[in-house]
């Protein structure tokens, strides 16, 4: 008689506990809302990582326009750039709602990799993660619907899929950031937001309120 073998999953490893108790050189830091952490051209000296809070990244081009190409919450990691030669910041983070960040110096950060192999992995699995993220959006950018890139963008910022309870409550994000984000007019996401609301996908009560169903409209043809 053959056992069936059933398959254990590991637990997940826990970065935050990590920084939190491995000796990692870093220090804490708050921000409030609308508050820069670092700006376009500074120096890349650090990597950050989101205890609470969220922050965009955004760029701005030679003529001043300025485009969001990442919202971020707890448990991502930014300014990774300076690990891989960057020597200057090539956007800027600001954070949309107060933010708690462990800031961690680069030659730290390399360090721990080096010698944890448990964080290393993490990393590396977080990084692999974004970059999927990365040419997603891109497909999205190119071949969506703005409709369906809101809809879409709303239930990324909700950490649809990341977790087993998504954030239904999103941090106040204004419907300029979300145009930006899309690649839209400011008009036309306030028409896909009130047709959301109206057909029960969204709703405002002391805040932006996601219902996973909106995920309807993302896989409509």
């Amino acid at each position: 008689m053959v056992k069936e073998i059933k398959d254990v999953k590991a637990p997940v490893f826990d970065a935050q506990a990590f920084l939190d108790s491995a000796g990692v050189a870093r220090r804490i830091v708050e921000y409030r809302k609308s508050q820069k952490i670092y700006s376009q051209g500074e120096p890349a000296k650090n990597v950050l990582y989101i205890q609470e809070g969220g922050i965009k990244l955004s760029v701005v081009n030679e003529v001043g326009k300025e485009a969001v190409v990442a919202m971020l919450g707890p448990g991502d990691f930014f300014g990774e750039g300076s690990l891989a030669g960057q020597v200057v910041r090539i956007g800027t983070a600001t954070a949309i709602t107060p933010t708690t960040l462990l800031v961690i110096e680069k030659k730290e950060m390399v360090r721990v990799l080096h010698t944890e192999h448990a964080f290393s992995d993490r990393f590396v699995a977080y990084m692999i993660t974004r970059n999927i993220r990365i040419e997603q959006d891109l497909i999205d950018q190119l071949f969506n619907s703005s409709e369906k890139r809101l809809a879409r963008t709303l239930l990324l910022l909700a950490q649809y899929g990341k977790q087993d309870q998504p954030q239904k409550r999103l941090p106040k994000v204004s419907q300029e950031t979300l145009a930006e984000m899309i690649g839209t007019t400011r008009s036309r996401v306030n028409f896909f937001m009130n047709k959301f609301k109206k057909l029960g996908f969204i709703k405002y009560n002391g805040g932006l309120h996601i219902n996973t169903s909106l995920l309807s409209v993302v896989l409509h043809e």
